[in-house]
């Protein structure tokens, strides 16, 4: 007995050393070499503002230049598809969003790669609640009066969000469902001008992460109403959930994560996903993210694959039951 509880120690030890080895040499790989962090969109927008401190502290501690590498075009198609693409060796990396891998499976007809197949879990890093904002003008306060208002004038009250399909969109089509109002969706291309138009009053309402209205908010131009997230936001307290203010159970957010191509060797994904978690729940991440309305957020690379799935199927129930379709 003596003789095989030693042995089994010794293969643990191995085990443990030989894996050690490989990490090392993962991070010895990649060491000196430039990274390039895509982005699937412009310069400025939600995620562009995760990419960036993360990228810098990866690049920090790899001892390597982690560049961002902003590919915008079909709703963050065209930078996933080419990580999707890319060589599996650790040197190019997506900063993927709920959009890339949980909504466009659905929404588009011909999605030029698999969100499953073609990519790599690496690590989730980081989510945000879609955000109810109104113009002062509709008057409403707080959700049971703007879901009064709304059934007081149905069909006639607008809510904009950054375009079909995106979690802004999605979230209000749900809330509608679960609030049994009529309300009309304008999509914009982009936050940036969905919020213009609120602010000068053209529509009543958006559905958006809340990075992109909280200054508004802030500011009092616009009334902020309440937040999708199952808990408040750290950012901005005050407002109440949507499952808070009526609507149990009601939960949805945006999120972010790191994804590479497929077949990326397994010690290179642990190495990266180690490093990407610590950084994640670091004071400096958060310091960057938190004031902006973004939750660092970290789930392991297994615990990721699962929620990914997850969040496909929840994802792709609303976009179904939108309608919503992009060629």
């Amino acid at each position: 007995m003596k003789a095989d509880s030693l042995r089994r120690r010794r293969i643990l030890c191995f085990g443990i050393a030989a894996a050690l080895v490989l990490t090392r040499a993962s991070a010895q790989s990649l060491a000196g070499k430039p990274v390039r962090l895509v982005v699937p969109f412009p310069p400025g927008g939600p995620t562009d503002i995760v990419a960036r401190p993360l990228a810098q502290l990866l690049g920090e501690a790899m001892s390597s230049a982690v560049i961002v590498d902003n590919r915008g075009g079909a709703g963050g198609t065209v930078g996933a598809d080419l990580v999707a693409k890319a060589a599996p060796d650790g040197t190019t990396l997506l900063m993927a969003t709920v959009g890339t891998h949980a909504i466009n499976a659905a929404l588009y007809r011909k999605l030029p790669y698999d969100p499953v197949r073609d990519f790599t879990p690496i690590a989730l890093v980081a989510a945000a609640p879609v955000a109810i904002v109104v113009h002062p003008s509709t008057g409403a306060a707080n959700l049971a009066e703007l879901v009064m208002l709304a059934k007081q004038n149905p069909g006639k009250l607008t809510y904009g969000s950054a375009g079909n399909g995106t979690p802004g969109h999605l979230t209000g089509e749900m809330f509608r469902t679960a609030a049994g109002i009529s309300i009309i969706h304008v999509p914009y291309k982009g936050s940036a001008p969905a919020v213009t138009d609120l602010l000068g009053g053209q529509i009543n309402m958006m559905f958006d992460p809340l990075q992109s209205v909280l200054s508004h908010v802030r500011a009092a131009r616009l009334r902020g109403i309440a937040v999708s997230s199952a808990s408040r936001s750290s950012a901005i307290p005050s407002l109440p959930t949507i499952a808070e203010s009526g609507y149990p159970g009601f939960e949805t957010t945006a999120w972010w994560g790191v994804f590479g191509p497929a077949s990326l060797p397994a010690s290179q994904a642990d190495m990266l996903a180690t490093e990407i978690e610590r950084i994640a729940e670091s004071k400096a991440f958060r310091d960057k993210l938190g004031p902006l309305g973004v939750e660092p957020t970290v789930l392991k690379r297994a615990d990721f694959a699962a929620f990914q799935r997850a969040e496909m199927a929840k994802w792709g129930r609303a976009v179904r039951a939108s309608g919503a379709t992009v060629d």
